[in-house]
């Protein structure tokens, strides 16, 4: 069975279901790692070695998003990886160390950095692990999106960013749960909004050529929709479109 005939069978048997989804009047918009080490052409490790037609696309998208939600004045949490030198996140090379422009959101979306904290907006929180909700807890044992949500009172926070596999995944995941037990009592929808969504390739024949082990092989299409899969498993509403309140 080649990639393509496994992938057809894969969606056949995990399917995932995409809806149109209308937003709530209290709706916040999560980035999880718009930034330079993930998304910008040769910034680090985990960057991609040229321009990503897949990941441009989400940044286009995630950008629209952007602007459309600070035109309402719905407020945006706005995670970035970002690491202290010298401290690794097994099983990956050093990426996204504070001071080397790899922690910083992408060109596209800086515009966002001139409003953390000033416009009672949008709200920038570096993290230094894949799950956003870990990353969140500060040293005083609160937790910022918690926070966030209730302060706000959302009943609905709309998901972008990368990697739909790894960090949107845990992060969707993680708050799901939080919503389940009770910490954001108004909380009733977690949506990841597919389009403005992307995961890395690196198929086993790369892998093969790098020399690394075969567990590093990362099929995009398929790590893609395992992410969205487990969302949705998880109960995330997978969104390919979103519609604003009557």
């Amino acid at each position: 069975m080649d990639r393509k005939e496994l992938l057809a069978a894969f969606l056949d048997e995990c399917p995932v279901l995409r809806v149109a989804y209308t937003l709530p009047a209290k709706t916040g918009l999560v980035l999880v790692d718009l930034v330079n080490g993930f998304c910008t052409p040769g910034m680090g490790p985990l960057a991609p070695p040229a321009p990503d037609a897949r990941i441009g696309q989400m940044v286009d998208e995630t950008d629209k998003l952007a602007r459309r939600f600070f035109r309402e004045r719905r407020p945006i949490f706005v995670f970035c990886d970002t690491h202290t030198p010298g401290v690794p996140e097994p099983p990956y090379p050093p990426h996204c160390e504070k001071g080397t422009g790899q922690e910083k959101l992408v060109a596209q979306l800086a515009w966002l950095e001139g409003f953390d904290d000033l416009s009672k907006v949008v709200r920038i929180l570096p993290k230094d692990c894949i799950n956003g909700f870990v990353g969140a807890i500060g040293n005083d044992g609160r937790n910022a999106i918690v926070d966030w949500v209730r302060s706000n009172k959302l009943e609905a926070i709309v998901v972008v960013g990368i990697c739909t596999d790894i960090c949107d995944s845990d992060f969707v995941v993680a708050m799901l749960s939080a919503r389940n037990h009770g910490l954001m009592p108004t909380l009733k929808d977690i949506v990841l909004y597919e389009p403005a969504t992307a995961t890395y390739d690196l198929p086993k024949e790369v892998v093969a050529t790098l020399g690394l082990p075969k567990t590093a092989a990362h099929p995009r299409d398929i790590t893609h929709h395992i992410g969205l899969y487990t969302m949705q498993t998880r109960g995330a509403i997978i969104a390919s479109g979103l519609n604003t309140t009557a």
